[in-house]
């Protein structure tokens, strides 16, 4: 089971939460690429328009089952042991799971006025590889 992470490699904010998330998966389920990778975007399918719309999650074994923004951030949580149930809780309390949509949107929008923009990308320990004829991208 492995998950490819794109996330903004040059927002404080994103780079931060995919630091935890290294620190609680250790690289056995996630594997990320900061948006700034074009190159390997590009042969997922993933477009800078999708890129704008915030963090995204694809299944590596069925590419084409994708999250985007804030369901990216549940599906996430549900993979993850123990974050699954408060993942649930969010979901199923009224309101909540449409108050979170819509702060996520504030927060994607507002991230580097809010949280700073790195001066270099943030690449992960765990960073997906994307290679062909025995060259890597990234």
């Amino acid at each position: 089971m492995s998950y490819y992470a794109i996330y903004d490699g040059n927002c404080n904010l994103c780079v931060t939460f995919v630091r935890q998330l290294e620190q609680l998966d250790r690289g056995k389920i996630f594997q990320y690429i900061p948006m700034q990778d074009t190159l390997t975007l590009s042969e997922l399918g993933v477009t800078a328009q999708d890129c704008e719309q915030g963090m995204m999650l694809i299944n590596a074994a069925e590419p084409s089952q994708r999250w985007q923004g804030s369901a990216a951030a549940e599906e996430i949580g549900k993979l993850l042991p123990g974050v699954d149930l408060a993942v649930d809780l969010y979901r199923w309390v009224p309101g909540l799971k449409w108050l979170g949509d819509r702060g996520y949107l504030q927060i994607r929008d507002n991230r580097y006025a809010w949280f700073g923009k790195r001066d270099r990308t943030y690449l992960s320990p765990y960073q997906f590889k994307s290679c062909q004829d025995e060259q890597c991208s990234v």
